[in-house]
């Protein structure tokens, strides 16, 4: 089923490759094996974070939130093939190159994540790597290799705790971009203001750490 295998992406966790499935393009993403750990560890927990990431990627979906399309998971190769969309640019690239319509897009994706979080769905590894701006401008959020489920506040503030600092890492000149993330994340989850709260609480977590060393 695999043919023409490219490797285009390689991360902590696993590699993706550009590849066809049943004819199709599409993106196969393998998990590595951690050599580390016990084999049958290391097989369990593999398992159960690939059928962890494809049940967040459905359940994205369902929520309204645009999430690739899941082809086929392979158990035996730890591999997810998933589709392939190429009429879009990772929302790293849309902001440096100082895109058309960014403020849109940028309140878009918080729209988006107000989506996520409103069915206690927490992605984990929030940062502008892993949000695709499709050409007609809707975000697709992807990677959700990290994601649980959470009814937790501070779960909700971690999550936007980490796009925030990967933001301002990334992006140090564009805070007017996350506040329109914000804006759109407001306008999309009634709960917001007790994330935003706990999201304050974070922040000052996080300042008293880097005081302390």
């Amino acid at each position: 089923m695999l043919s023409q295998e490219k490797l285009i992406k390689q991360g902590a966790e696993g590699r993706i490759y550009e590849t066809t499935f049943m004819g199709r393009p599409c993106l196969a993403k393998v998990r590595f094996k951690k050599a580390y750990r016990h084999p049958s560890l290391d097989e369990k927990l593999t398992q159960r974070r690939l059928t962890q990431e494809c049940r967040a990627i459905q359940k994205g979906r369902a929520l309204g939130v645009r999430t690739p399309t899941v082809y086929f998971v392979d158990q035996n190769s730890s591999t997810i093939y998933l589709e392939y969309l190429r009429d879009s640019i990772v929302l790293k690239d849309f902001i440096d190159q100082q895109s058309a319509g960014v403020v849109t897009a940028c309140e878009a994706v918080g729209r988006e994540l107000g989506k996520l979080h409103s069915g206690d769905l927490i992605h984990g590894d929030l940062t502008t790597s892993n949000i695709l701006i499709m050409t007609d401008g809707i975000p697709v959020i992807i990677d959700f290799g990290l994601s649980t489920t959470s009814a937790l506040v501070e779960d909700k503030g971690v999550d936007l705790y980490v796009l925030e600092k990967a933001f301002l890492s990334t992006h140090p000149s564009c805070e007017e971009l996350l506040e329109a993330i914000w804006v759109g994340y407001r306008k999309s989850y009634s709960s917001h203001k007790k994330v935003f709260v706990k999201l304050d609480e974070i922040r000052l977590r996080g300042r008293k750490r880097s005081m302390v060393g």
